[in-house]
């Protein structure tokens, strides 16, 4: 064993330093491996986390058949009209045949990105194997890529930590704080913005060295840089921070384009864009959207109350900007975006005019090597007999870990399953992206036991299964977890 000693002056010295990044840098840094761009030879994949539960039925509609008619009973003041003014976008597929559904009429821009074929939707995704209504428990099984257990790592970290390649900025989180899909990294980065990843505690001209700042002087940003190049761990640490603030302050990141809608999500999409066009070695980038739980005051499409209008708008109209600019510059063939909620809303709406939190939702999936234009998995129907076994909720019929499984293995060249996904064997190919199918490797793995942080996790037998409608032929077996017990309305505030 090495017996390392530290001195008084070297404890001081780097109790100031660490001092200084956490202050000065807030809980978001994280540390890139080095200070070294590298061509990003692989996909990145963009996940949106769309916080709250977002209505699926409100952003994909029936538009025909008997599920319309289900669809309007259970909705007689909050549905999306099928004709007329405000009406849904009408989803064909490449022959030109109807697809019996619609995005809502604020989705004009992810419309256009399905009529390309760049778009594919997959119904009623989520996670079969788990119920719960919990926003806090599904958040966290679906960051960890383990319903039913928290896992002490996030998907995204263990995908990456599966692979033996190197890059210098791997792991992207644009927030103020650590996503939890990135936990365990310590090359993840993450930052609300470019310019806040910066030390600028204390006076401006005292910060750095500037433009006709007199000779010799030096500011506490070039102080500190020499003050971790020492031998003790928080040096370290410090070395590494400050080859990661070189790192993004060497890229000339931009203001938000004009041609761009406003907002912060659409300003976080940019940093995403603008990161893997700097070919800095992205390979995993999150980002959320909240503020999508609506147990009141919905609204719908046209009249009165615009919220979820306006949301679907903010998401459908910075997605179309994100996926203009990176196709414009080339980089979109390998760029691959995941939209998903935690869980979906219930069919019914209810008294307060909004919806309560429900179970099976629509999963989005969109970029350059995306076999759009179509659907996946199966759809349930909408019947309320057929949705009995599931409280009347539209049921998790695919699993959200095959959605992923196909990305990881088509686009990532990622087999390791078990270790991205600990426990998950029911993997089989969707065929949702191009690419080339390998065999997968998959072991029945065990999420490590936390159950001092579980919340109880209810499945049982099923005993009606629902009928399904296949939306193609891709093996998908109609749900057997039926939802039991007091209902979870645990409240999130929105914007989280």
């Amino acid at each position: 064993m090495t017996h390392f000693k530290l001195n008084r002056r070297e404890f001081i010295k780097s109790a100031a330093a660490g001092a200084t990044v956490v202050s000065s840098c807030g809980a978001g840094l994280l540390f890139s491996s080095n200070a070294l761009a590298a061509a990003n030879s692989y996909d990145t994949v963009v996940q949106v986390f769309l916080r709250g539960a977002m209505d699926g039925l409100n952003l994909v509609v029936p538009v025909s058949g008997v599920d319309r008619t289900h669809y309007e009973d259970a909705r007689p003041n909050l549905q999306i009209k099928a004709s007329g003014d405000y009406a849904a976008l009408p989803l064909t597929l490449s022959n030109g045949s109807a697809t019996g559904f619609g995005l809502h009429p604020s989705a004009t821009g992810l419309r256009d990105l399905w009529t390309n074929g760049n778009l594919a939707i997959v119904h009623a995704c989520g996670m079969p194997t788990t119920v719960t209504r919990s926003h806090f428990d599904a958040q966290r099984y679906i960051d960890s890529g383990s319903p039913g257990k928290y896992a002490g790592t996030g998907w995204m970290t263990r995908a990456w930590n599966s692979q033996a390649v190197s890059a210098s900025v791997p792991l992207l989180g644009v927030a103020s704080t650590q996503p939890s899909g990135l936990l365990g990294s310590p090359e993840a980065m993450v930052m609300a913005s470019p310019g806040d990843f910066s030390i600028n505690a204390g006076a401006y001209q005292w910060q750095t060295v500037r433009s006709g700042a007199p000779s010799g002087f030096q500011g506490h940003n070039q102080v500190l840089e020499k003050l971790w190049a020492g031998r003790t761990g928080l040096e370290r640490d410090g070395a590494s921070a400050n080859a990661s603030l070189a790192l993004i302050n060497a890229q000339p990141f931009v203001a938000l384009p004009g041609t761009w809608p406003t907002g912060t999500f659409a300003n976080q999409l940019w940093t995403v864009a603008q990161s893997i066009r700097f070919n800095l070695g992205l390979r995993y980038a999150t980002l959320d959207l909240g503020g999508w739980d609506t147990h009141d005051g919905q609204g719908t499409a046209g009249s009165g109350y615009h919220y979820y209008q306006n949301k679907i708008a903010e998401l459908s109209t910075a997605l179309s900007a994100f996926f203009a600019d990176l196709n414009a510059t080339g980089n979109m063939g390998r760029v691959t975006v995941v939209v998903q909620s935690e869980f979906g809303r219930r069919v019914r709406a209810n008294a307060s005019g909004g919806t309560d939190h429900g179970y099976g939702n629509p999963l989005l999936v969109l970029g350059g090597a995306v076999n759009g234009r179509r659907f996946y998995g199966t759809w349930p129907g909408l019947d309320p007999v057929a949705l009995s076994p599931t409280y009347g909720d539209v049921p998790a019929t695919t699993d959200y870990r095959r959605v992923m499984s196909d990305i990881l293995i088509r686009r990532m060249g990622n087999p390791n399953l078990s270790a991205v996904f600990p426990g998950y064997t029911g993997y089989a190919a969707l065929g949702i992206v191009q690419g080339t199918d390998i065999t997968p490797k998959l072991t029945a793995s065990v999420v490590p036991d936390q159950a001092s942080q579980m919340s109880p996790v209810v499945s049982a037998p099923a005993s009606r299964t629902p009928t399904a409608r296949t939306a193609m032929q891709d093996g998908e077996a109609p749900p057997t977890s039926r939802l039991r017990g007091r209902i979870d309305r645990t409240l999130i505030r929105r914007g989280l």
